[in-house]
């Protein structure tokens, strides 16, 4: 996307200027974190008016394993007693979609990116999913433009709060494999989870779902998520027998 072909220049610029200070770092490269602000509704929009656009899909996959790997090392260097099993999965609680739009929200990352009129009038700024993928376009664009440290004295910050969170919460139990493996005691036994309610608003959703074994109510879960509602499902389940 070239910025000279964008009607409202001086727009532009504000929004670089007032992301790059959130981020203390300057870009030399300004087109690149453009890129990673402009989603495809933006750009499509623009494509249709004959105007050359990139939206930021590719950055936030580059941006994905950029993330993966700052954490990962973080982790294997800070934590050396923490077995793989439990890395993985802390790891994957710090890099999810509900932290990283929590790190986006932060930064007010919702307020620079470019959106298409579309995303802009359904209240796309606070969408998590939208915000997810910015942050990791962020920071491939910040990888581009400077190298691994700039992200990971950006991003570090965040990603060790996290961590401590999910390890004081003790999180980094996947309660659903063990009541699996505890209920397969038993031949012929059906575990399943349903989710039973679904609420608050679409950048900060509340689910509920209840274990189910043989048909009974084994357990219930609140959580920001799906997959969240029903470990904290399963956990209650095993607390119901003794397990956890």
């Amino acid at each position: 996307m070239n910025i000279n072909e964008i009607n409202d220049l001086n727009e532009l610029i504000s929004t670089i200027q007032g992301l790059e200070s959130k981020l203390n770092y300057n870009f030399k490269d300004k087109q690149v974190l453009l890129k990673a602000l402009s989603h495809s509704s933006f750009s499509n929009e623009l494509k249709s008016k004959s105007i050359k656009a990139e939206c930021n899909e590719r950055l936030e996959f580059f941006g994905d394993s950029i993330l993966s790997l700052t954490v990962s090392e973080y982790l294997y260097t800070n934590y050396p007693d923490l077995p793989e099993g439990e890395l993985s999965k802390v790891r994957a609680g710090t890099v999810c979609e509900r932290a990283l739009s929590k790190f986006a929200r932060e930064i007010e990352l919702g307020k620079y990116m470019l959106l298409g009129h579309g995303e802009e009038i359904t209240n796309g700024r606070e969408r998590s999913s939208i915000l997810a993928d910015a942050f990791e376009a962020l920071l491939a664009a910040m990888y581009i433009d400077g190298g691994i440290e700039p992200v990971k004295a950006f991003v570090l910050p965040f990603a060790i709060n996290e961590i401590q969170q999910i390890l004081v919460r003790g999180n980094t139990k996947d309660y659903k494999s063990m009541l699996q493996q505890f209920v397969q005691q038993e031949h012929g036994d059906v575990l399943e989870y349903k989710l039973v309610k679904e609420s608050g608003p679409a950048h900060d959703r509340v689910f509920e779902t209840e274990a189910y074994l043989n048909n009974n109510v084994i357990g219930k879960g609140i959580g920001k998520s799906k997959r969240e509602s029903e470990q904290n499902a399963a956990k209650e389940a095993l607390l119901l027998f003794g397990q956890a």
